[in-house]
């Protein structure tokens, strides 16, 4: 038996409410003030972005950033980077009467036409994180949320953008790079991209019935010679590219909110018509 109270406390306390107050500490905002859509990325500069923008709060807790909108009814959250968060932050949200949600992240180029600045839409990721083996067996494979996706695709095409569609190698290899191995194990995979946590966002998604899909900018070109991302190319991405990632994340949770009005297939039906009042 426990000497202290902590174990009962941990057994009186239901999964829902611990997710809701993990969120809340971890990123500094009620559950009350995440609206019904939401944009996910790696990036504070993301979300310093959206709210200078918007001329709204930010808000920061002990391991997230985010920012409320209540004019687009967007949400904007920096979980940081990595498998694990990635995983964290789908566990914790799946809590929320959330729509929708877009991953606006970055991505290596793995083609020869591939340019900095590309928009790529991932309809895949290659499992090699590890991390979402917790949630499925290996052959289950991680797939984008097919509204989501079409919503992406639907506002890229209305705004005459340029686009590329693949799958993604996602793993947690750092400086791979310069490891001849691995990258004779991409070639190998064909994937379109490198990234490091669609893998984990889709499987945690589909297993929690979570609406979300992703729009990835190719940030570098890691198997050029002269394609590795320097701190001096990283900034440049931020300054050309970054508002308009924002911006079609911001339309894209639109359209998919219209979508799912119209009933169109591919949401889950959670997703559908629920309420934004969390006591209700």
């Amino acid at each position: 038996m426990e000497k202290n109270g902590e174990g009962l406390m941990a057994a009186s306390i239901g999964e829902e409410q611990f997710a809701k107050e993990t969120l809340e500490r971890y990123s500094g905002s009620t559950p009350a003030e995440f609206h019904s859509n939401l944009i996910l990325t790696n990036f504070p500069q993301y979300v310093e972005y959206f709210a200078k923008t918007r001329n709204i709060k930010v808000h920061e807790g002990s391991m997230f950033k985010v920012a409320h909108c209540p004019k687009d009814e967007v949400s904007i959250l920096d979980f940081k980077i990595g498998s694990p968060a990635a995983a964290l932050v789908v566990d914790l949200c799946s809590f929320l009467p959330i729509k929708a949600a877009i991953l606006l992240g970055m991505c290596g180029g793995l083609r020869r036409r591939y340019k900095v600045g590309d928009y790529l839409v991932p309809i895949a990721s290659i499992r090699d994180e590890g991390t979402s083996n917790f949630y499925f067996p290996p052959e289950v494979p991680a797939l984008a949320n097919f509204l989501m996706q079409k919503a992406v695709t639907k506002v890229l095409d209305e705004q005459a953008t340029p686009y590329h569609i693949g799958i993604t190698f996602t793993s947690n290899m750092r400086f791979w790079e310069f490891n001849e191995e691995f990258k004779n194990r991409l070639k190998a995979a064909k994937a379109q991209a490198y990234e490091m946590e669609c893998a984990t966002l889709f499987a945690a998604s589909y297993k929690r019935k979570f609406t979300l899909g992703a729009l990835l900018l190719i940030s570098d070109l890691p198997l050029n010679n002269d394609g590795v991302k320097t701190r001096k190319s990283s900034a440049k991405v931020f300054e050309q590219f970054m508002p308009d990632h924002v911006e079609k994340g911001v339309a894209i949770l639109k359209a998919a909110h219209k979508m799912q009005e119209q009933n169109i297939k591919g949401a889950y039906h959670r997703n559908i018509g629920i309420k934004k009042d969390l006591d209700s």
